[in-house]
């Protein structure tokens, strides 16, 4: 797990997209412990609250749960919660944008595909 305290991101949001990275991973599994939110402070250097932040985002979301007492798990569809997140995340910020830019400059549907494809065979 890596942060960047140089971005304009906040440290709990990328927090909770490395945990999100680690649990599409295989990293850690669905219904396995993660990390306590001190060991992920002591860890990154973060402040108790920030790792905490980051944290019950993704229990607000459904990616974590709480056992009183025990820690926090993965729950045990998070890797398909993740995935539908990301994939709308995707679409909004790249797709729409995409097809806004490509009405201006008055590109089709076909030649976008093409442009898709020519970029794809390079790889």
């Amino acid at each position: 797990m890596l942060l960047d305290f140089n971005s304009e991101k906040p440290i709990y949001l990328q927090l909770a997209e490395t945990l999100e990275d680690d649990i599409l991973k295989g990293i850690f599994e669905e219904e396995t412990q993660i990390p306590s939110t001190t060991e992920i402070s002591m860890n990154f250097k973060i402040n108790p609250a920030t790792a905490g932040k980051g944290v019950n985002l993704l229990v607000d979301e459904g990616i974590l749960y709480k056992k009183r007492g025990v820690g926090m798990f993965v729950c045990s569809d998070a890797k398909g919660k993740i995935f539908e997140k990301r994939k709308k995340a995707f679409y909004n910020n790249y797709i729409v944008a995409l097809l806004s830019e490509a009405e201006k400059l008055k590109i089709s549907k076909n030649e976008i595909i093409d442009m898709i494809g020519k970029e794809r065979s390079k790889t």
